[in-house]
C-alpha cells in the first residue's frame, strides 16, 4: 500500500466535493476512501496511467484482502480517491459494480476490462496469481482457484488532467 501525502490527498477531495461533478446534494458527507492500484510505487503509477487513459474500467481485490483491510463492504456508489506511486490523488473513481468470482471463474471480458498486459484471460491469470502469491501471506492467507475475488467495475467521475 502506498502511503498518502495526506494535505495533497484532503486539497483534492475538498476541490472534487467543490465541483461536485455526480451533482450530488450530499456530496459533503459522502464518504471517499483512499487506495491505490498494485501493491509497489511503480505498479501504482503504471496502473493508474492506464485508468486516466480510459483503457483500465475493472480491478479486483480478493474477498480476504477487502475485508482485512477495509471496515465497510465494496458496493455500487463507493467513491475512492486514487493515489499515484508518490501518494499523490490523481482521481476519484465510482464503483458501478461488484460481482464476487472465483479466480477460477474471471472470464475473458473482465480480463480485457483490466486493461493489463496484452489484456488476455491467460496474462491476468498468471499476472494476478503472481500478485496474490506475494500479497496474500501477509494476512496469513494462501492463494486458490477457488479464492473469492471483488471483481469490481468503475468510471473516473473526477481528475484535474
Amino acid at each position: 500500500m502506498i502511503t498518502s501525502n495526506p494535505k495533497q490527498v484532503e486539497a483534492f477531495i475538498d476541490r472534487f466535493r467543490e465541483a461536485n461533478p455526480l451533482k450530488d446534494p450530499g456530496i459533503a458527507t459522502r464518504p471517499v476512501m483512499v487506495d491505490s492500484f498494485g501493491d509497489s510505487s511503480d505498479m501504482a503509477d503504471r496502473l493508474l496511467a492506464l485508468v486516466l487513459d480510459g483503457t483500465k474500467t475493472a480491478t479486483c481485490s480478493a474477498l480476504w484482502a477487502w475485508e482485512h483491510d477495509n471496515e465497510t463492504p465494496l458496493v455500487p456508489g463507493t467513491l475512492a480517491a486514487i493515489l499515484d506511486g508518490a501518494g499523490n490523488a490523481r482521481c476519484i473513481l465510482e464503483t458501478r459494480s461488484v460481482t464476487p468470482t472465483a479466480f477460477k471463474d474471471v472470464d475473458e471480458q473482465f480480463a480485457y476490462d483490466e486493461g493489463e498486459g496484452d489484456r488476455t484471460l491467460k496474462w491476468w491469470r498468471q499476472a494476478h496469481w503472481d500478485f496474490f502469491s506475494r500479497t496474500l501471506p501477509e494476512i496469513g492467507k494462501e492463494p486458490s482457484e477457488d479464492m473469492i475475488l471483488l471483481c469490481e467495475r468503475f468510471r473516473v467521475i473526477y481528475s484535474e488532467e
